[in-house]
């Protein structure tokens, strides 16, 4: 199966397991693919699924846990934690599922050596994997370091940057999206009012395009003024993980992502919730994905990645009885085991892409 056929797959199942899924964002998203490596990376986890058990054999053995899956430089973003505190950390948890950890070390690792390929980022592949081996290692033996920014600039040091500048015109961006015309399915309508500060708010329903890997989902905004100012709340239909495709099972919800929320090392999103198939979560300035482009160009790259690796450990301890086997694992891999994975299977992403591309 190439990369073609495994989407033309992919996809059928995606029918069979959402009610609704927008093709238009689909037809987007094939245009995406094609457009550089790292957005078919990102567009492509259902093949890096498919693709990794004979990429990596020799990692596939390994204890594992309940993984982030879907693990890449763009995966993290910040939130506000219930007593108002700017927070960092990874914010999609779409393809969690049970895997070997060493599933997430690779996909991040190889994510930023496809990125610095492509001159986004100026850190080698062996300074990249040695950060992010070496927050990842430290973290699973401290027991967890949760990323509280707090505007405070050494908390923002943690990361390699001084500072994250907020979106322009956030607000106005949300605001002329397109209306929905047939407004929230009424299963979301209960998910979105239990998230509301009143549940009676009048809010405008808009349809939104976010992400690479989940474009098909539907994808709603609420809108709405309250107490002198715009509150928004994103729902986002789930879809079970690509692993769940491999099995050639169909499912009709992510079972795996509340837990992965709650189990993680970190101070929570209170506006974060999963209720039945919706995903639902407050959107603000201060509550975003962050992409790579939008950091400042002056940056410690090291900082950053091996914030990543902190923070993929951070997950990763939510399977407890894992940590003792994991840093026995770590002990007995050869030097260099994480960086030649990288390799290997950045190789192997971009000679997919290549091929996609060209047809």
């Amino acid at each position: 199966m190439n990369t073609r056929q495994a989407t033309s797959s992919y996809e059928e199942w995606m029918r069979k397991c959402c009610s609704t899924v927008v093709e238009a964002d689909l037809r987007f998203k094939h245009q995406q693919m094609r457009e550089e490596p790292i957005l078919f990376f990102r567009a492509t986890y259902y093949r890096w699924a498919q693709l990794w058990p004979d990429l990596c054999t020799d990692l596939c053995g390994a204890s594992k846990v309940l993984a982030v899956g879907d693990l890449h430089v763009g995966s993290f973003g910040t939130w506000r934690d219930a007593e108002g505190r700017l927070c960092w950390g990874v914010d999609d948890f779409d393809e969690c599922w049970p895997l070997p950890y060493t599933n997430d070390l690779v996909r991040l690792a190889a994510s930023a050596k496809i990125i610095a390929d492509s001159e986004q980022l100026a850190i080698s592949v062996k300074d990249s994997c040695d950060a992010i081996l070496d927050g990842y290692t430290k973290t699973l033996r401290n027991g967890g370091a949760p990323f509280v920014l707090a505007e405070r600039e050494q908390h923002m040091e943690k990361l390699g940057i001084k500072a994250i500048k907020p979106p322009d015109d956030f607000w106005g961006k949300l605001a002329h999206l397109p209306v929905a015309p047939r407004g929230l399915p009424q299963d979301a309508q209960e998910a979105l009012r239990k998230t509301l500060p009143d549940p009676d708010l009048d809010c405008k329903i808009v349809r939104r395009k976010a992400g690479i890997g989940s474009l098909g989902q539907e994808r709603f905004v609420a809108l709405a003024q309250w107490e002198g100012g715009w509150i928004a709340r994103e729902m986002k239909a789930l879809l079970p993980s690509a692993c769940l495709w491999l099995t050639g099972r169909t499912g009709s919800r992510q079972s795996y992502y509340r837990e992965a929320i709650d189990s993680a090392v970190r101070s929570h999103d209170p506006f974060q919730t999963v209720g039945g198939r919706w995903l639902t979560r407050r959107l603000s300035p201060d509550s975003n994905p962050i992409e790579i482009s939008d950091l400042p160009k002056a940056r410690d790259e090291e900082k950053l990645l091996n914030a990543m690796g902190v923070e993929a450990a951070n997950v990763h301890l939510g399977s407890k009885s894992q940590t003792a086997g994991i840093l026995k694992d770590l002990q007995k891999r050869k030097a260099g085991w994480l960086r030649s994975a990288a390799r290997t299977t950045a190789k192997a992403v971009v000679a997919e892409w290549k091929e996609y591309a060209a047809k």
